[in-house]
């Protein structure tokens, strides 16, 4: 008998390798086992088949070991890894490795899966109390520290200790506990121990839903007796997670399973709390920011039979073993955070989730108060259900949209600072009623750039054709591209003459003005360089939850579903840097940002108030945000779409290549793109030089494929995969690294 495996490795295809006699029996696919592979070097590989066919006449190597004993990867999991790697033109190698924790596919096969023990003790039984006594009668510090634990035992009513409960006792050293060991007064033992306990809450049933909520979730139901996917359009704070805690319920009585998905790890915290308050333990959290261990005894704890009968997590948990999955929920589908960009495979997170629960059963709801135009395509031509949900909860007023014509102001010489004076005075109105003020600028650091005053030198980075950003906390020049850091230069240093001045404004210089324009106010800033830090972005929500933090500054962090009572200003500065991109989606993109942002602000009893700082207020997508006009915006951008013919009129594949070597990624970029348009045509377009065209030493081109829907993924593929054949015959491309990100965005 013979077994295909896959090899965590960016390898195209499986690998065959011979069953010995004693594991024929137990062997199945979808365990693990570990299997030699080159020269001297041994890996964990997943069976994906077993045969009787002997391939080739070659020597086929013998599996080394078996390691499970049931599956640890189920059947729809494979069936979802295959179509990962057929859709996103990836390997299965790279598809295992980004499914599986780390500690089940480890590279030194010494080190896998280590369970969480504790170190108990007790008394030994054979022992009579005079033969105690009689041991520790000499040894003073020995009989104070037994006489506590004897103490503890007869207090707590208990028959055992552990060691931290030991240190916690009078008289405790480690040298005195050891000695009571070496006696064989107590006995040590371990008792293995789950890292996913966490302490019950009082938890509480569902709220009642409002009368607009109630009707939203009845068409949610009756839809998924006809469609497998809907598209929940609700408006900013109108209580779609509670339409979620509802939907939920529900599923759980019916005894299946959902998944909750989420695009950003900062997310969980706060909703963690809400889900928790209704289900309690049956919740699990799942995402990169808890350990590879934890992250392992999850997914074992998925194929036991008391599994989590809901995970809240980011892309990674679709990965998860799900045996019951009912409902896959994707919130916030418009993000796009779910799609996975470095490394392969580069998958999107909201259509892998529709593939999942097609394969497991299941239903899918996507969530949005701005929807992705692809969703929203999608549900106007009927292949997903829409339901709209346009009132906010407890009949908050949607918030009053302001713009601020910036250029005039400074043509004027009303522009004293970063904010507007209208701005201004809503904020300070908002601070005397004992409100708050968020202000987004999309744009982190100080100053995105620096320039000579004399000769307009810019300083850019080595390793990256770009600008340097300016950080002012620690007065440095930061690649936002590859994180390197360069000091400040005390002078020109290709002129040595002129004087260094800082252009443009990130989120840094906005915290410093805001801080100096309304003293004594407390400042906090939200963005990539505040919320590194262990549960840095949890501390700085709960300082604004809390009052501390008055004014809360930040970058497009601040507008992703975060639920604020006490915010009535929003300002967003620089709104026209959102829409300057040279990117299709860029005005879909700002405007949602904008219309999120703006959803932070209004309370109950107080209507919202948010000011736009803009330089060009003719600008059509203003005129959309201002109304919240979403259908209106929708219908302007799918015109453009289709004139143009860009998603959701078609498919978009980037294929990049790199080289350090630019003439030989230019010259290879364009054989590349020769042997595509053979069969493609002018669906192919470039090769280009991105905006950004070097990254870390690489030079880079990209080359854009165009694909109508009439043309099958398969014979797509195909096209590929064969043109890439052709171009790695000549030896002159061997070095090039090409890879594929398909539904590019």
């Amino acid at each position: 008998m013979y077994a295909d495996v896959i090899l965590p490795l960016p390898l195209s295809g499986s690998f065959t390798y011979s069953i010995p006699a004693n594991m024929e029996k137990s062997i199945r696919r979808g365990m693990r086992v570990t299997v030699p592979f080159g020269s001297k070097k041994y890996y964990t590989a997943i069976i994906i088949k077993i045969h009787r066919q002997k391939p080739g006449n070659f020597v086929i190597k013998d599996i080394h070991s078996l390691l499970d004993s049931i599956p640890v990867v189920i059947e729809h999991q494979l069936e979802l890894w295959e179509w990962i790697s057929f859709y996103y033109l990836s390997s299965q190698g790279d598809v295992c490795k980004a499914a599986l924790p780390p500690p089940m596919l480890p590279e030194d096969l010494q080190i896998g899966y280590i369970p969480k023990s504790e170190e108990w003790f007790r008394i030994n039984p054979a022992l009579k109390d005079t033969e105690i006594s009689t041991a520790v009668e000499r040894a003073p510090k020995q009989q104070v520290l037994l006489d506590e634990i004897i103490w503890f035992f007869t207090e707590n009513e208990k028959d055992n200790i552990s060691r931290k409960e030991v240190k916690e006792l009078n008289g405790y050293s480690p040298a005195i506990l050891s000695s009571l060991i070496k006696k064989e007064i107590l006995f040590p033992f371990t008792i293995e121990r789950s890292r996913l306990h966490r302490e019950t809450t009082s938890n509480h049933p569902p709220y009642p839903l409002s009368e607009e909520q109630q009707k939203a979730l009845d068409t949610v139901q009756h839809s998924f007796s006809d469609k497998h996917t809907v598209l929940l359009h609700g408006a900013t704070s109108s209580g779609k997670t509670e339409i979620y805690i509802h939907l939920i319920d529900q599923l759980l009585q019916e005894g299946k399973q959902v998944l909750y998905l989420l695009p950003e790890i900062a997310l969980t915290t706060e909703l963690t709390h809400r889900l928790q308050a209704v289900f309690d333990d049956k919740i699990g959290i799942y995402h990169s920011g808890i350990d590879d261990q934890e992250r392992t005894e999850i997914w074992l704890k998925m194929l036991s039979d008391k599994p989590y009968e809901i995970i809240l997590g980011v892309r990674s948990s679709l990965f998860l073993p799900f045996r019951r999955l009912g409902l896959v929920i994707v919130d916030e589908e418009h993000e796009t955070s779910y799609k996975q960009q470095d490394p392969s495979p580069r998958y999107h997170a909201r259509d892998t989730a529709i593939m999942l629960a097609h394969l497991s059963g299941a239903k899918t709801l996507l969530g949005s108060a701005t929807p992705s135009i692809e969703s929203y395509y999608n549900a106007q031509t009927g292949k997903y259900d829409l339901v709209t949900l346009n009132e906010r909860f407890g009949g908050v007023e949607a918030p009053l949209v302001r713009l601020q014509n910036t250029k005039d102001l400074r043509r004027r010489k009303k522009m004293k600072s970063l904010l507007a004076p209208v701005l201004m005075d809503e904020i300070n109105a908002a601070l005397e009623n004992g409100e708050q003020a968020i202000l987004l600028r999309n744009r982190r650091g100080f100053a995105p750039m620096i320039e000579c005053a004399e000769c307009a030198w810019t300083p850019k980075c080595d390793h990256c054709d770009v600008t340097l950003t300016y950080h002012k906390k620690v007065n440095s020049l930061v690649c936002h591209y590859c994180n390197t850091t360069y000091p400040l230069p005390t002078e020109c240093p290709s002129c040595h003459a002129g004087e260094l001045k800082t252009l443009g404004t990130g989120t840094e210089r906005l915290e410093e003005e805001v801080a100096q324009l309304f003293p004594g106010v407390t400042v906090g800033r939200m963005d990539s360089d505040t919320t590194r830090g262990k549960d840095s972005f949890e501390r700085i929500i709960n300082d604004f939850q809390e009052n501390r933090i008055r004014i809360l500054v930040g970058t497009q962090m601040i507008s992703k579903g975060l639920d604020f009572g006490n915010v009535r200003v929003v300002g967003i500065i620089a709104a026209d840097s959102m829409l300057n991109y040279p990117d299709f989606r860029s005005h879909e993109r700002g405007f949602q940002l904008m219309i999120q942002a703006a959803g932070r602000a209004g309370r109950r009893d107080t209507q919202g108030m948010v000011i736009i700082q803009t330089a060009d207020p003719a600008q059509p997508i203003y005129r959309f945000i201002t109304r919240n006009d979403y259908d209106g915006f929708y219908q302007s951008q799918i015109v453009e779409r289709k004139l143009f013919k860009y998603p959701p009129y078609t498919r978009l594949i980037s294929i990049v290549l790199k080289h350090k070597d630019e003439q030989k990624v230019e010259y290879a970029a364009n054989a590349f793109s020769q042997l595509l348009k053979k069969s493609l045509g002018d669906r192919v377009l470039g090769p280009n030089k991105p905006v950004v065209s070097r990254i870390q030493q690489q030079y880079i081109r990209e080359i854009l494929l165009k694909i109508d829907h009439a043309i099958s993924p398969s014979h797509v593929r195909q096209i590929i995969k064969s043109a890439e054949s052709h171009f790695r015959e000549n030896s002159k491309f061997k070095q090039i690294l090409v890879y594929y990100n398909v539904d590019w965005v």
